[in-house]
């Protein structure tokens, strides 16, 4: 699915957006050939979550493309890990190749490629690429959010996303992703508290709850047991929509090891809600 960026204001990185779109091009391209193949490779990792020959080969096509397009900036990958350099970088392109392996494997079309730049720890260009759901959204900073449906016989039109303007948690829409991990952070209390103040819980899970978020169809996600690689194109798509993005925790930003994302308007009821 190629598209364009589309808005009028100033072109700071509009550049590294358009690269980041065509290197969602080059993975969805290697990705959706190897999806429900009868032959695809899978393997556990020594942190037993399953990584397939199609996260490998999108990721090491990544990387090799910006090694040529942008050789001084820093690369952070799920399955390759960091560039070799002291300290965080002022520059780095942080991918996760498959979000979602684990639909990935199975034949669930929920899975993307996550590519965002990272510019003095702030993500201030993302791009998730579902091409199973034949979706993308992308963001850049000062640029807002978008997202392109493909059609049957049409071209991708981008949509300007905008988060929605539900300001109470009683008419709020909450997806919690992965049950198992509130057990592990013992927030399980927490979280069955704020399901009793909203209005409709759901766990839709990985990227698509955030990009949910970013569209107005949900006003919550939240989740732990996270990496950069996980969150940094996300939460410049869910910002550039209206929302803001941090963690569970408290704080802004995508180094707390743990994701809420909200319309805004309820972030702090949210935050109030999942203290411990």
């Amino acid at each position: 699915m190629t598209t364009s960026p589309s808005h009028s204001d100033d072109a700071s990185y509009a550049d590294d957006l358009a690269l980041a779109l065509r290197l969602a091009d080059e993975a969805d391209a290697i990705s959706h050939a190897r999806y429900r193949a009868a032959d695809l490779d899978v393997s556990l990792k020594a942190d037993h979550t399953h990584v397939t020959d199609a996260d490998r080969a999108v990721e090491r096509r990544i990387r090799d493309l910006l090694a040529r397009e942008r050789p001084d900036d820093a690369f952070f990958g799920e399955e390759t890990g960091r560039t070799s350099i002291e300290g965080m970088p002022h520059r780095q392109w942080i991918v996760d190749p498959i979000d979602g392996t684990a639909n990935f494997l199975r034949g669930v079309p929920v899975w993307a490629t996550l590519v965002s730049l990272v510019v003095d720890s702030q993500p201030v260009v993302g791009v998730v690429s579902a091409p199973a759901l034949g979706r993308r959204w992308w963001a850049r900073a000062g640029g807002g959010a978008f997202v392109a449906e493909q059609s049957e016989g049409g071209a991708a039109v981008p949509r300007l996303l905008r988060v929605s303007a539900v300001s109470t948690l009683d008419a709020a829409s909450l997806s919690y992703n992965g049950l198992q991990y509130w057990i592990k952070a013992d927030r399980v209390p927490q979280l069955l508290a704020l399901a009793s103040q909203v209005w409709r819980t759901r766990a839709y899970g990985d990227f698509w709850s955030y990009m949910l978020v970013a569209e107005g169809a949900i006003d919550i996600s939240g989740e732990f047991d996270l990496q950069p690689y996980d969150m940094a194109a996300l939460d410049v798509i869910v910002r550039e929509a209206g929302g803001r993005f941090g963690g569970i925790d408290g704080g802004d930003g995508i180094w707390h090891g743990s994701a809420l994302a909200t319309n805004g308007l309820l972030h702090e009821a949210t935050l109030t809600a999942l203290a411990k």
